[in-house]
């Protein structure tokens, strides 16, 4: 939480005012301005692009799984609350006794998962047909683009606060709520050295605002050339910052709840253990005198004491374990709901919350990708929104049937730990050096003033100027210093292995650096790649860089109209 709302304000709130201030003064999307801040820069829109979509195809699988879980909400007890029974009718389903309901229902019943990515395995048709409506949902509320988008947000921005609320009062009621909103806000010193946790809590930054994709940049075109976006992004940073530590305060007083009853089944088990080794009676043994009588244990019988196998009981423990990804949604809370009394009532509440923020987080998506193609002329003209909102949804879904294979989980783990991750922070890092040094901070000053009547203050200054830039590139030096000398791992679910209900850790293959190429690198190479084509398109054509400067500076005019004064 702590490097979350460091990012936010030094990071996040600058950024979204510079992509505000961008997109409203010179009324374009993302391609569009980067074009016309210098045509060399047309790579930063092209990456943004690029990443929108990549991150679409996985994003909009997730939503995909919100859905199957929220169709199956509708039962009593809930699918994930118990394991199966064997044809004998008297056994469970050895992979699920051996784990959990929750667990075995996500990576069986759900993903029917493989145990190597290698092995890619069939199409799960039950998750293929919700990520055919997930689609589907996501064309109808954009189907006009800003038209349909703006009408659709006011559900789907509104509802998860009452979902949230509701979940808040319930999860205070359960214990050990408290120890898990401790746990969240109390620092790490290990996790703050750890590059790695920087770059992730830049990622949720760049998410939480959708920073860096071309959306926002888009949308802010449609705003009066003199509405404050100043403003506008104070607002919205102060209500996103309140979001976030109000969703993960929710969150985690459910953590803290799971946490606690895992430890007390634990402690439990270690209490019996002893208990039935020596005979004791029942009650003998508690919580607060079990390390003394482990003692006298071991020192009374020490042969009969080295037998035993005890548990390691610790909270913090429990309280870190399965908190990432999609094991927050799909494994943590869902163990929480199937506790709590009317199960499918909170289960059906819970992932409507989940499908309203990821519908939302789309929005921004698919404007980051339609209207950058439009200004490619990529696709002609005359073709009516409609078309073309429709033809990306369905090449997207095309494409995202890799996710709901057998080995779709690793699938989507890998783009989401690259497509979405190093390429916003170089963008990122070129919107604003562009602005600042390209553009000009004294022109860009300027445009503000005559926007909203009064010159970016002090704090705006530095953080442009400096701040904001140095961080993201301190992050991306350490990040690839740190990364550039360890292999790439991800984690496998294996009946088989040795310490499973545990999670595997497997090296990638070889080829999965080819993918981490196509969806990292490829985009991020956009930038200086085209700044290379423009310097040699530049020779061939005998004109420099600075003309090009020249000329594409004076197509924007302080008054707010568009010139060519060359």
């Amino acid at each position: 939480m702590i490097p979350f709302l460091i990012l936010l304000v030094l990071e996040g709130i600058p950024l979204l005012h510079l992509e505000f201030a961008i997109g409203q003064r010179l009324r374009k999307c993302s391609l569009g301005v980067w074009s016309a801040v210098h045509p060399s820069l047309k790579g930063v829109g092209i990456t943004a692009l690029l990443v929108s979509f990549l991150v679409g195809l996985y994003y909009n699988t997730i939503i995909a799984w919100v859905m199957w879980y929220f169709f199956n909400s509708f039962q009593e007890p809930l699918p994930w609350s118990s394991c199966p029974l064997l044809p004998n009718k008297i056994d469970y389903v050895d992979e699920c006794a051996r784990s959990s309901p929750v667990d075995y229902f996500w990576y069986r019943k759900t993903l029917n998962i493989t145990t190597s990515i290698n092995d890619s395995g069939t199409v799960q048709w039950w998750l293929l047909l919700c990520l055919l409506c997930a689609w589907a949902v996501l064309y109808v509320c954009t189907i006009r683009g800003i038209e349909t988008t703006g009408k659709a947000v006011y559900v789907t921005s509104t509802l998860p606060y009452v979902v949230l609320t509701i979940f808040l009062i319930r999860g205070l009621t359960l214990k050990g709520s408290v120890s898990g909103i401790v746990y969240l806000f109390t620092p790490n010193v290990t996790e703050l050295a750890n590059p790695s946790t920087w770059l992730d809590a830049g990622a949720q930054v760049f998410y939480s605002f959708s920073l860096a994709f071309g959306g926002l940049i888009s949308f802010s075109s449609y705003n009066s050339i003199h509405n404050n976006c100043e403003k506008d992004a104070v607002i919205i940073s102060v209500i996103n910052g309140f979001t976030s530590v109000y969703s993960a305060t929710v969150i985690y007083s459910i953590i803290g709840f799971r946490a606690t009853q895992r430890y007390d089944d634990c402690v439990s088990q270690n209490i019996l253990t002893l208990t039935n080794a020596f005979d004791f009676p029942e009650g003998n043994i508690t919580e607060g005198n079990f390390e003394a009588m482990q003692a006298w244990c071991n020192m009374t019988n020490p042969d009969m004491f080295a037998t035993l196998t005890f548990q390691t009981c610790n909270l913090d423990t429990f309280l870190s374990a399965g908190v990432e990804g999609t094991g927050l949604a799909f494994i943590v809370f869902t163990e929480a709901i199937t506790k709590m009394p009317v199960s499918p009532l909170w289960s059906i509440l819970f992932f409507i919350m989940l499908f309203c923020l990821g519908l939302s987080s789309m929005f921004g998506n698919m404007e980051g990708v339609l209207v950058p193609l439009q200004e490619l002329n990529v696709i002609p003209k005359k073709w009516p929104k409609e078309l073309v909102t429709g033809l990306i949804c369905v090449v997207s879904f095309l494409i995202a049937i890799i996710f709901v294979l057998r080995s779709g989980n690793y699938w989507l783990a890998l783009f989401d730990n690259f497509a979405g991750s190093i390429p916003l922070l170089i963008i990122a890092f070129f919107e604003m050096f562009s602005v600042v040094y390209i553009y000009g901070i004294d022109r860009f000053n300027d445009d503000i003033k005559f926007m909203i009547g009064h010159k970016p203050n002090i704090f705006w200054q530095a953080t442009w100027r400096f701040i904001s830039p140095l961080i993201m590139l301190v992050i991306f030096l350490f990040y690839f210093v740190v990364k550039v000398s360890q292999k790439l791992e991800y984690i496998v679910w294996n009946p088989n292995y040795e310490l499973f209900p545990k999670s595997e850790v497997e090296n990638y293959p070889g080829w999965v650096y080819a993918i981490v190429v196509l969806v990292a690198g490829v985009p991020s190479l956009m930038i200086p790649g085209f700044m290379v084509f423009k310097a040699i398109q530049s020779c061939v054509m005998k004109q420099d860089d600075r003309q090009d400067l020249v000329n594409a500076v004076s197509e924007i005019s302080i008054n707010g109209e568009l010139k060519n004064k060359s």
